[in-house]
């Protein structure tokens, strides 16, 4: 069984000598293994692989050296397996190109025939072709960018309107069938041809193709994925994003499986935009005794619940600690806001743990949510910050208050509600009390480290400094500040933020957060309950409909 993750890897060539090709593009659970043989801003795919291989017990590798990762990859792995061959792929496809490439293609035939001990069939080589298949007539997400994880693609599938279609560097691989004549010279020539013809990777010279792949009409978005410490496909996906006619998402992963809840937020966030109200089917049926429509927004820190009565008027809120179970959460929710669950007439679920909460009639993303609140709060807003306990998010509203587009941190707990929570229990005060005393600080210090587990052994050096605690505050405010703006982007002087979430609690980082953006940013009465409130304003209008 031989191993590889391009497509440009000839694995009809492989099959040829009665092998078994076997792709290689999970995601890891860990890097332990890889970690030790390689470094800590390694290539995040590059490092699945190698525990993938590890983990399967791959004796037979082909790779492409597409980069300087995949070179590295073979550098660590050549002298621990059987057989591992570094394909030296052309930048274009022009005919000198055609020509080194069948130079190459005869060298791996020769090397493999001498590692597994077989000849080359010729009828194996061509029972190996596929019929290639192309675009069906119906509606499709275009999953671009760089390679994706099997979850990170079965998870896409599963959230999206429409398929998605995986057209990254290792999908969409159409190796068109070739004569059956001439030597085996003339044979590795045509295959060499047939290869370079794909879609160009952005290791080609020539791609322009690339560009123009989105202009199917039937294609309905673009989901762009990026590795985290590949900088490869950054450019290119400024290129699509402006030139492209239809919504693009763009998600950086680091190829584990770690990031499940995050990819399904941003993955609906994404699809809600294809309808024009975002909303599911229902989950449970209506309650026509009920006379309140309620919004739960469930949270990896709190739980927030806020209830409309038949007129559209707020009847109850309440702000609740999640604990360590999601609907549990919702239910003490509901209690302290002095409402009995059967008063309910309709409920929206949103936060992350919308999907756990059995009583709501359907779940909605926190980002429609938000979008539909803050909108509710203030007509003139049109870009969100949303600073929650295991996330930050920006989030654009069109003209209409509909989500234009969003972008949301990675895994990494910088920036967001944990982060200060973190650091507060560090500092021995309260959430509450940190969010008064770094107002007034003497000395402009500077946390140098985003990450949460360094910036606390910052803090805990400047504690032991004598080193006053405002200080130390302010400078952890401008580090989520930091943050924020770089979510943030580019304004437009004509943009009106709004900030949503239990951090918008923290004047600290307010005042950071404007000054860094140069303009002010409104703060509803209770924005830790904007989510719950755009639930409840969605339970309003389905449950009246």
């Amino acid at each position: 069984m031989t191993g590889y993750t391009c497509k440009y890897t000839p694995i009809e060539l492989i099959s040829a000598f009665s092998e078994k090709c076997v792709f290689l593009g999970e995601e890891a659970e860990n890097f332990e293994y890889s970690q030790a043989l390689t470094h800590s801003n390694f290539c995040t795919h590059a490092k699945a692989l190698i525990e993938e291989v590890h983990r399967k017990n791959i004796r037979s590798l082909v790779l492409v050296n597409c980069c300087d990762s995949v070179r590295r990859v073979y550098d660590v792995l050549k002298g621990s397996l059987d057989f591992v061959f570094l394909l030296d792929l052309p930048h274009d496809d022009n005919e000198c190109a055609v020509q080194r490439l069948a130079a190459q293609l005869e060298r791996l035939a020769g090397e493999y025939s001498s590692f597994c001990g077989k000849t080359f069939s010729r009828t194996a080589f061509f029972d190996a072709f596929e019929d290639e298949k192309g675009l069906s007539d119906e509606k499709y997400i275009a999953v671009a960018g760089a390679r994706a994880g099997e979850q990170f693609l079965k998870t896409a599938q599963a959230r999206m309107p429409f398929k998605t279609v995986d057209m990254t560097c290792s999908g969409n691989r159409h190796v068109g069938q070739i004569p059956d004549e001439g030597d085996f010279s003339a044979l590795m020539l045509m295959y060499a041809r047939s290869i370079l013809s794909q879609m160009p990777c952005m290791r080609m010279t020539g791609i322009s193709a690339r560009e123009n792949m989105f202009n199917d009409e039937n294609c309905a978005g673009i989901i762009y994925h990026t590795v985290k410490f590949c900088d490869y496909y950054d450019f290119d996906f400024q290129r699509v994003a402006k030139a492209s006619r239809i919504p693009v998402l763009k998600i950086e992963t680091d190829f584990t499986t770690q990031a499940a809840g995050q990819l399904s937020t941003r993955f609906e966030g994404f699809s809600e935009g294809f309808s024009s109200s975002g909303q599911k089917k229902e989950t449970a049926a209506r309650n026509p005794s009920g006379s309140l429509y309620a919004g739960i927004d469930s949270g990896s820190t709190t739980t927030n619940f806020v209830a409309f009565d038949k007129n559209g008027k707020i009847a109850a809120s309440s702000v609740v600690r999640t604990g360590a179970n999601a609907a549990a959460g919702a239910q003490k929710a509901i209690e302290a806001a002095g409402i009995d669950s059967s008063e309910l007439a309709y409920t929206v679920a949103t936060g992350y743990g919308r999907k756990n909460i059995t009583l709501a009639n359907e779940s909605i993303t926190e980002i429609t949510c938000h979008a539909k609140g803050a909108r509710f709060l203030n007509a003139d807003a049109d870009t969100i910050i949303d600073i929650g306990g295991q996330d930050s998010k920006i989030i654009r509203l069109n003209p209409d208050g509909s989500v234009k587009g969003f972008s949301m941190n990675d895994k990494c707990a910088a920036g967001t509600g944990r982060f200060l929570e973190n650091m507060a229990k560090v500092l021995e005060i309260s959430i509450d009390e940190m969010a008064i005393r770094g107002i007034k600080y003497d000395n402009d210090l500077t946390i140098s480290s985003m990450c949460t587990v360094f910036a606390e052994s910052e803090v805990v050096s400047l504690i032991a400094e004598n080193v006053s605690i405002p200080d130390i505050i302010h400078a952890l405010n401008k580090s989520v500040a930091a943050k924020t703006k770089s979510l943030l982007g580019k304004l437009e002087q004509e943009n009106t933020l709004i900030m949503t979430g239990g951090v918008a609690n923290n004047l600290g980082v307010v005042s950071e957060i404007e000054k860094l953006v140069g303009k002010p940013v409104l703060i509803p009465e209770h924005p830790e309950l904007c989510g719950a409130l755009g639930a409840a304003l969605f339970a309003l209008e389905k449950g009246q409909a």
